[in-house]
């Protein structure tokens, strides 16, 4: 076997390091884990707490929901409509091409 060049040595030894360096730093990373857990010792979770504690929707708020829903109904309902007919244009619009095309195929023919 030949001994190992200068460059093969380095290229060992920077692997080596990366490896090392990984694995240090997960070692420094779990004894950190390891020191806040012993620091904060577990708290029970806050109590809920509610904004004055209010019990649900007054009807002024259920009314305006209840009219921002029905012009939300209304606006849906305009945008089929206007799909609705711009299908029934392209239809037509596609019949009276169709005629015109086979008139000028008669004439021509």
């Amino acid at each position: 076997m030949t001994e190992p060049t200068p460059l093969d040595k380095a290229e060992a030894a920077v692997r080596e390091a990366s490896v090392d360096t990984a694995a240090v730093q997960l070692a420094f990373a779990a004894m950190e884990l390891a020191k806040l857990a012993q620091q904060q010792p577990s708290t029970p979770p806050p109590a809920c707490q509610h904004h004055g504690g209010r019990q649900g929707r007054g009807a002024g708020e259920w009314l305006a929901i209840g009219c921002a829903v029905c012009v939300g109904g209304v606006g849906v309902a305009l945008g089929f409509l206007a799909i609705a007919i711009s299908g029934i244009s392209v239809a037509i619009l596609a019949l009276v091409l169709r005629s015109i095309w086979q008139d000028m195929q008669k004439k021509g023919g």
